[in-house]
């Protein structure tokens, strides 16, 4: 196990403890696809969900789903996020609605886990307000994009269409 960092020597979970690591800028990107039928994305741009506006309360959705993250997920430090946006847009081609989540914090841990809690959140989040009209909504490609700072560096997803 000692590749994991979330297991001790005898193989029990742990948090890791980063009070000895300094603080540094950090940034992360995730991403997430919620595919839906033309009927489906039509109603979300038009503003036709009985629910109301999918994509403000998705936007809402997941920057609550970043800010709970440690709640969520056993291992994850609470930390003192600095800001967290969240970008929706509407891919007619490929019928699905695009998430991109981004998470700031000046601190010892990185925001990855927060921004792909905010992304899947949102996903959820457009899930439950169409699955009224639609039961076979997809939600895919849940992933990291862009990550910086830390002892790791920067990351970045070669994204293939």
């Amino acid at each position: 196990m000692g590749d994991f960092t979330h297991f001790d020597a005898r193989g029990q979970a742990r948090m890791v403890d980063i009070g000895e690591k300094a603080p540094t800028r950090r940034t992360a990107l995730a991403g997430a696809r919620v595919f839906v039928s033309r009927a489906t994305l039509a109603l979300i741009r038009d503003g036709g969900m009985k629910k109301g506006d999918v994509l403000s309360a998705a936007q809402v959705a997941g920057i609550m789903g970043a800010k709970r993250t440690p709640d969520l997920i056993p291992m994850c430090h609470p930390i003192q996020i600095e800001g967290a946006e969240l970008a929706l847009t509407l891919d007619e081609t490929r019928c699905c609605v695009e998430i991109r989540a981004l998470v700031r914090c000046e601190g010892r841990t990185g925001v990855e886990m927060e921004a792909l809690t905010a992304a899947a959140t949102a996903a959820l989040t457009i899930y439950d307000m169409c699955k009224a009209v639609q039961r076979d909504i997809v939600i895919s490609d849940i992933r990291l994009l862009e990550k910086t700072g830390g002892v790791h560096g920067a990351f970045r997803r070669e994204e293939r269409e």
